[in-house]
C-alpha cells in the first residue's frame, strides 16, 4: 500500500518498491574491465559542449616540467589562492582531499615540495570528466554515469571537507563554469500564486562564487545572506546552500535556505526540474539543508535580496601573555558566551575565534547588526565591550588581559563592512584556510546550554588543545525563528546560538601514522564538544567525517524523511557521497553496496 506523510509543507508518497537497488552491487572504477570504451567517451564528448576534462592535481606542472619552469612557479604563487585553486578541476581548497591511503598507510599525492621525493599520483582526484556550462552537459553526464554504473563527483569549488567533490577513480560533473547570473525586478517562485513576489531576486547557477554575487547585488543596492571567506571563493549556489548555509546575517535575515526560493537540478534519471514550495517541494525541502551530492544536480538557485541599509559593525581583539588561559581571559570568553543569545536576538552576527601561540591566547571577535540605529546597536553590544574593557583596566602581568582593539564602528552597507575585513579581493584567499591540510570537528551549541551553563562552555572551549578554535555567532535570531522541518536543514540549527569549529592540520610528506595521531586528538576535542550537547548536532560542510552518528549529527530528525525523498528521485543510489543520506548503504569507499 502506499504511504502518504506530511512533514511540514512537504507531503511524500511512497512505495515498497520506490527505493529499489540497483542490480550491480559495486560501482564501475577506471581499470576495471566495465570502464566506459575509448568510444562511449567519444559518442559522449560528442553530446556535451566542451571537451571532456582530465583533471590532474594542480601540482602537476612541478612534475611534468622543470620545477623551476614558469608554469611551476605559477602554480606555487597560486597554491593558498581559492579563487585560483576553484578554476582547477582537480585542485580541492584543502589538498589532504586531493590525496589517496591505502589500506597499508601509503599516501598517494602530488605535493606541491617535490624535494619530499615523492612521485607525482592522481590521489583521489577524478579521472575524466564533463566540464558542464548548460543544463544539456549536466543531463548528458548523469545519463552516462548511470548507464555505465559509475562513481559520481559533483564539483563546483572544491571547498569541501568531508572530501565529497571528487573520489579516487571517478568520473566527474564539474559545474564551476556555469556562471550566468540574472537579478529579477521581481519575482514570483514555480507554481506560486501570482500575487507572491519578490522584489530583485538573484539566480545564481551553480559555478557563481560569493564574490561574484555580492558583486552582483551590490550593483543594484542589495544584500544577499551569503558567507564569509577571504577572496570569496566558496560557491555560492552549491554546497554552501546544500548543508544550509550560515552567515553573519543569518540572525538578521536567516540561513541560506531561509532565503531560497527557487532551485533547478537535475534528477538522477537526467530530468530538468523546477523545485519550489510549489513544485516538487519535497525535493525543494530536502536541497535546503539535506547535503549536496545526494539527491541531485543543482544548476540554479534563486534567493530573495535584502535592501542594502547602514549597519553597524564591532571589532574586538584582547589578548593575555600565559601559555594557559589566565581568569581574566576565561572571564572575557564565558561573557562573549554568556552574551551570545542576546546579541543574535538584536540581530548580530559574526566570526570569533581563540588562538594560542606559545605564550600568548587571544580572542577576535568581528561581527554586524544590520538596519539598526547607532545608539540600538551600542546598547546592545556595549555590555560585551565593556566588561572586556574592565577586564583590561583591572589585571596586570600574567593574570592580565590588553586590549588592542574594542570599538563599533558605522558603515553605509553590509558591503563595506566586509570589504572592510579584506574579504573581498580575489588575491585575498592566502591564509592557513586554503592550500593546506586540514581536518575539523564542531558543534553546535545550544541556546539552552549557554544560558544555563556559559562558564562550563567556555570552560570547554579554552581547555581545547586544538590547532584554531571558531566560535561563530551565526545561529540564532531569524535563524531560529523557523520551525524544526521548515526545510531539510538540520534542526539543531534553530535552537542554537553558536557554531564551534575546531580544526588541526600537517605538512606535506607527514605519514599517515602521524596524521592518525593528529586526529585522533582533534577527535578527542570534537567528544569534548559533543558531550557538551549530545542532542544537538553539527554543520554538515565544517564537521569531522568521523562523526559516530552521523544521520543524527548533520540531519537530525530529519532524517528518515530525507532518506525517503531520495529513495525516490534517486532509487538507485547515483548519488552518494560521504557521510551523506544513504550513505550508511555502502561501503567506506563509497564504491560497493553493503
Amino acid at each position: 500500500m502506499p504511504h502518504l506523510e506530511s512533514f511540514g509543507h512537504v507531503t511524500i508518497l511512497s512505495t515498497n518498491t520506490s527505493a529499489a537497488p540497483s542490480t550491480t552491487s559495486c560501482r564501475c572504477l577506471h581499470g576495471d574491465s566495465c570502464w566506459p570504451s575509448d568510444s562511449n567517451f567519444a559518442a559522449l564528448a560528442a553530446r556535451v559542449s566542451q571537451p571532456l576534462l582530465h583533471p590532474v592535481p594542480p601540482a602537476r606542472p612541478c612534475y611534468a616540467d622543470d620545477p623551476s619552469s614558469a608554469a611551476c612557479a605559477a602554480v606555487t604563487s597560486h597554491w593558498t589562492d581559492g579563487v585560483w585553486r576553484s578554476d582547477h578541476s582537480g585542485a580541492m581548497q584543502a589538498p589532504n582531499y586531493e590525496t589517496f591511503t591505502f589500506p597499508n598507510g601509503t599516501i598517494e599525492a602530488c605535493y606541491i615540495n617535490t624535494t619530499l621525493g615523492v612521485p607525482c599520483g592522481q590521489g583521489s582526484v577524478s579521472v575524466i570528466g564533463v566540464d558542464a556550462r548548460e543544463p544539456a552537459d549536466v543531463q548528458a553526464a548523469i545519463k552516462f554515469a548511470a548507464q555505465h554504473n559509475l562513481r559520481l563527483a559533483v564539483k563546483s569549488t572544491g571547498h569541501d571537507y568531508l572530501g565529497r567533490s571528487n573520489g579516487r577513480s571517478s568520473f566527474l560533473l564539474w559545474t564551476h563554469n556555469m556562471k550566468n547570473i540574472t537579478i529579477h525586478p521581481t519575482f514570483t517562485p514555480a507554481g506560486a500564486p501570482k500575487n507572491e513576489t519578490y522584489d530583485f531576486a538573484i539566480t545564481l547557477q551553480s559555478g557563481v562564487q560569493w564574490f561574484e554575487a555580492y558583486n552582483a547585488v551590490t550593483a543594484v543596492n542589495r544584500t544577499i545572506v551569503g558567507g564569509a571567506s577571504p577572496g570569496g571563493s566558496v560557491g555560492a549556489a552549491s554546497g554552501w546552500l546544500l548543508g544550509g548555509g550560515h552567515s553573519a546575517l543569518s540572525p538578521s535575515y536567516g540561513l541560506g535556505v531561509d532565503n531560497t526560493l527557487e532551485i533547478t537540478a537535475v534528477t538522477a534519471d537526467g530530468v530538468l526540474v523546477t523545485a519550489s514550495a510549489y513544485r516538487h517541494s519535497d525535493l525543494f525541502w530536502a536541497l535546503r539543508g539535506g547535503g549536496g551530492g545526494s539527491f541531485a544536480v543543482v544548476l540554479s538557485v534563486t534567493y530573495r535580496t535584502h535592501p542594502a541599509v547602514p549597519a553597524v559593525g564591532v571589532f574586538l581583539t584582547a589578548s593575555s601573555n600565559t601559555s594557559v588561559p589566565n581568569p581574566a581571559l576565561r572571564s572575557a570568553t564565558t561573557e562573549l558566551v554568556r552574551l551570545s543569545p542576546a546579541l543574535t536576538n538584536a540581530g548580530w552576527g559574526g566570526y570569533a575565534d581563540l588562538q594560542h601561540s606559545g605564550s600568548t591566547w587571544e580572542l577576535t571577535l568581528f561581527a554586524i547588526v544590520p538596519n539598526v540605529s547607532w545608539a540600538t546597536a551600542n546598547a546592545s553590544m556595549e555590555p560585551l565591550l565593556s566588561f572586556v574593557r574592565g577586564l583590561a583596566s583591572n589585571s596586570t602581568g600574567d593574570g592580565g588581559l590588553t586590549v588592542l582593539i574594542a570599538e563599533t564602528l558605522p558603515f553605509g552597507s553590509w558591503a563595506e563592512w566586509y570589504d572592510a575585513l579584506g574579504f573581498n579581493s580575489t588575491n585575498s584567499e592566502t591564509s592557513s584556510e586554503v592550500g593546506v591540510n586540514v581536518e575539523l570537528g564542531s558543534r553546535l551549541i545550544p541556546r539552552s546550554l549557554v544560558e544555563g551553563e556559559p562558564e562550563l562552555v567556555a570552560d570547554t572551549l579554552l581547555g581545547l588543545g586544538v590547532g584554531f578554535l571558531y566560535y561563530l555567532v551565526t545561529p540564532g535570531g531569524e535563524a531560529a525563528s523557523l520551525g524544526d522541518h521548515a526545510a531539510g536543514v538540520n534542526p539543531a540549527w534553530r535552537h542554537a546560538v553558536a557554531h564551534v569549529v575546531i580544526g588541526t592540520s600537517w605538512a606535506e610528506g607527514t605519514s599517515e601514522a602521524d596524521i592518525d595521531v593528529l586526529r585522533a586528538a582533534l577527535e578527542s576535542d570534537t567528544a569534548k564538544l559533543r558531550s557538551l550537547a549530545p542532542d544537538s548536532g553539527c554543520y554538515f560542510n565544517e564537521a569531522s567525517r568521523f562523526e559516530p552518528n552521523f544521520q543524527q549529527a548533520f540531519f537530525g530528525s530529519n532524517y528518515p524523511v530525507l532518506k525517503r525523498i531520495k529513495a525516490k528521485y534517486d532509487p538507485n543510489d547515483l548519488f552518494i557521497v560521504t557521510k551523506g543520506v544513504g550513505s550508511e548503504d555502502w561501503d567506506d569507499s563509497l564504491t560497493c553496496r553493503l
